[in-house]
């Protein structure tokens, strides 16, 4: 279970990879016109509800991996579903249900570039990634999409990022991104359904809800 605690790291990331990298550094206008036109579209939805499935790959650690997970999002707030796990986060503090473990970790929302929240991260991705299509890569999976090249500007935890774009409906598809250590974490959307009702309670820990578990806070 060790990659796990990697790939929900680099989830937030990709929950909010949509709405903030128009703001990225870009010399290719098609891309940044792609990336505005997305980003516009999707800031203007109150809730996204995205179910999608996940593939680590890790040759030379012989890992090949793919699961499901779902996530509610509203703002700087999120419910996300994965492995086995729940995250809760109401853009301030952060809630990990384990139920394997009848523990509950909290923690605050992380204050560097790589936390959940899209206020902190529209005021810093402006300058930390390049942007470029990738003309070549027309489809995905009979899907006709844009494909964009992000790379951070500055050291990261990943490499760069692959951003696949529906052209149909022009909203996220896929994202690829390439870690360090020579990880590959790919998400694809198989459900994106916007505006789904959604309440401030929605993104709180309720511990009643969990009698038995151990609540670790570690702020």
């Amino acid at each position: 279970m060790k990659h796990l605690s990697k790939f929900f790291k680099i989830i937030p990331v990709v929950l909010i990879l949509i709405p903030i990298m128009a703001f990225s550094q870009s010399k290719n206008k098609d891309a940044s016109r792609i990336l505005k036109e997305v980003t516009e579209k999707t800031k203007s939805y109150r809730s996204l509800k995205l179910e999608f499935t996940y593939q680590m790959e890790n040759p030379d650690a012989n890992i090949n991996e793919i699961t499901q997970g779902k996530a509610l999002v509203s703002g700087d707030k999120y419910k996300l579903d994965i492995a086995g796990q729940t995250i809760i986060s109401n853009g301030k503090t952060v809630w990990t249900i384990i139920p394997d473990a009848e523990e509950v970790q909290v923690n605050d929302v992380s204050e560097d570039s790589e936390g959940f929240s899209i206020t902190r991260m529209l005021n810093s991705y402006n300058k930390d990634f390049k942007s470029k299509i990738l003309p070549k890569i027309t489809a995905m999976d009979g899907k006709n999409v844009y494909a964009l090249d992000l790379t951070p500007i500055k050291k990261k935890a990943f490499e760069k990022v692959q951003l696949f774009i529906d052209k149909d409906k022009m909203q996220p598809y896929a994202i690829i991104i390439y870690d360090q250590n020579g990880s590959v974490y790919t998400y694809k959307i198989t459900s994106f359904v916007t505006d789904i009702p959604a309440e401030d309670k929605d993104f709180v820990f309720n511990e009643a809800d969990y009698p038995d578990f151990d609540v670790i806070d570690m702020r």
